[in-house]
């Protein structure tokens, strides 16, 4: 995987279709990018979940495009995917062949149910500890066609139903999505909620020990296929810690909260307590297709006595400034006001989250850049997008606040502002600085409100090192390659002054 910025996208709400994507990045997005991540490009991408709840996984949906069309763009970039571990669609011609023949089906191993998990009944206090990510239980009732009814496992939602990645057919199903992904040239496959595949009696069916087994041979799967391997699980940090240690990649989802919460406070202390027990093997992110996590630096949703990045009234503090901010447009989008409902995930845009300040939404980027990891960066708030509540009035789904369909003409005039000029520049100079192949430091410092970062290639004679003003939302780079230094307080110009 090449060491620069990425660009997270859906193809269809940004650029039309994949060859859309690839004229955006070898065309204005030049030299800011050097892989993509394409949001679920699979049959249908319009679903119930947005194409997370594929009717078939291994078909590119004929309206952005053929695998031949991912290929041309991994010839280039590196090319994420995501393989959707936990679950399909009901309507899927494998689960509805099971609805019609039940136990006489080629997919009948395949579907969870409850009786899958408790064939021996489920308890009060055994359904109690079933983690979940919105409220209720993770059953729906479903009507076979010989009339009985089932409870089908459904962890998200009723349209999409968990399968049995521990049997036959559901382990030949994640295999024909990997050879199709292997030959269509992707890169890099994102494990779409995995923390939920492992399903066990008696536990909260959440990142088990038999989940941690069962990621690592999935990698080992991917990894047979030349495919680098990048884990999606949303949870506490300490979790996040070990799980780093057995894949390839995994999300700082800690990271987006943390810097709203420095810039709301001018207090880079639990930011800079972060930073130096995160991983490194990391994809950074401010903003993405889901919210802005909350769980990922709350207590241990199990136990709260192993204490979170930031204590409860902070993040409630936190959670509340995010609404203030946005006018209130976060609150529309979140919770009980919208359905698709996240127990753990603010829904804004990131820029409406500080207020449409771009200056200070820039360094908030440059904080992103400048950590140990590969930075990827959301189609929106590459473009400064702002909360759609058009989109989200017109659907009800949360998440769309930050989902935006882009006109070619919106795409045009976005690149004329200044937001997304620096943007640009940013991210080119992430691309490009020999400073960042070397070794990062976050130097210490007595004042509260002052964040320094630091890198260092000795072998390139480079380095670039930069102080973080959080009250007055200022910054100074001292960059120098060779014998020449420069200094510089703004990316509005790609040359430092």
């Amino acid at each position: 995987m090449r060491n620069s910025p990425q660009l997270i996208t859906y193809a269809d709400r940004l650029a039309g279709d994949l060859q859309g994507v690839l004229q955006l990045l070898e065309g204005p997005f030049a030299g800011a990018f050097g892989g993509v991540h394409i949001l679920p490009f699979f049959d249908p991408i319009d679903g119930a979940d947005a194409g997370f709840d594929p009717r078939d996984h291994t078909i590119v949906d004929h309206r952005l495009g053929t695998w031949n069309d991912v290929a041309n763009i991994s010839e280039q970039f590196d090319v994420m995917a995501d393989l959707i571990v936990n679950h399909v669609s009901s309507d899927s011609t494998s689960f509805n062949d099971w609805k019609r023949l039940g136990a006489t089906s080629e997919w009948n191993d395949m579907f969870l149910t409850m009786s899958s998990v408790f064939p021996d009944g489920a308890t009060e206090e055994d359904l109690a500890k079933i983690y979940r990510p919105r409220p209720g239980l993770p059953f729906t009732t479903l009507t076979m066609d010989d009339g009985s009814n089932r409870l089908v496992w459904t962890t998200f939602t009723s349209q999409q139903i968990d399968i049995d990645v521990e049997s036959a057919p559901g382990s030949a199903y994640l295999d024909s999505i990997l050879n199709a992904f292997s030959s269509g040239g992707v890169n890099l496959v994102r494990l779409d909620a995995v923390g939920y595949a492992i399903k066990r009696a008696g536990t909260s069916c959440f990142m088990l020990p038999e989940t941690y087994e069962f990621i690592e041979q999935l990698a080992a799967r991917c990894r047979t296929r030349s495919m680098e391997v990048l884990l999606e699980i949303h949870g506490y940090f300490e979790d996040q810690i070990e799980i780093a240690k057995r894949v390839d990649l995994v999300y700082d989802f800690a990271l987006p909260p943390l810097v709203l919460d420095a810039l709301y406070t001018s207090d880079a202390a639990p930011l800079s307590e972060w930073i130096k027990i995160r991983p490194t093997n990391c994809i950074t992110v401010l903003d993405t297709h889901d919210g802005i996590g909350v769980i990922d630096v709350g207590a241990h949703p199990s136990d709260p006595s192993r204490k979170g990045l930031l204590p409860p009234e902070r993040i409630d503090s936190l959670v509340h400034e995010i609404a203030r901010r946005s006018s209130g447009e976060s609150s529309l989008a979140t919770g009980a006001a919208a359905s698709n409902l996240d127990l753990y995930q603010v829904n804004c845009t990131y820029l409406d989250a500080l207020g449409n300040d771009v200056e200070t939404y820039i360094l908030a980027r440059l904080i992103q850049v400048l950590l140990p990891g590969v930075p990827q960066v959301y189609y929106v708030g590459l473009l400064g997008g702002r909360n759609d509540l058009a989109l989200l009035q017109e659907t009800g789904v949360g998440r769309d606040i930050n989902r935006h369909y882009y006109t070619p003409h919106e795409i045009l005039d976005a690149l004329e502002t200044p937001l997304v000029t620096q943007m640009l520049n940013l991210l080119r100079w992430r691309a490009e600085h020999p400073a960042f192949a070397g070794k990062f430091e976050l130097v210490a410092r007595d004042i509260p409100h002052e964040l320094v970062l630091q890198w260092v290639n000795n072998d390139a004679d480079a380095q670039v090192s930069a102080t973080i003003n959080l009250s007055t939302c200022s910054f100074t780079i001292l960059d120098r390659i060779g014998s020449i230094e420069m200094t510089r307080t703004s990316f509005m110009s790609d040359t430092p002054a």
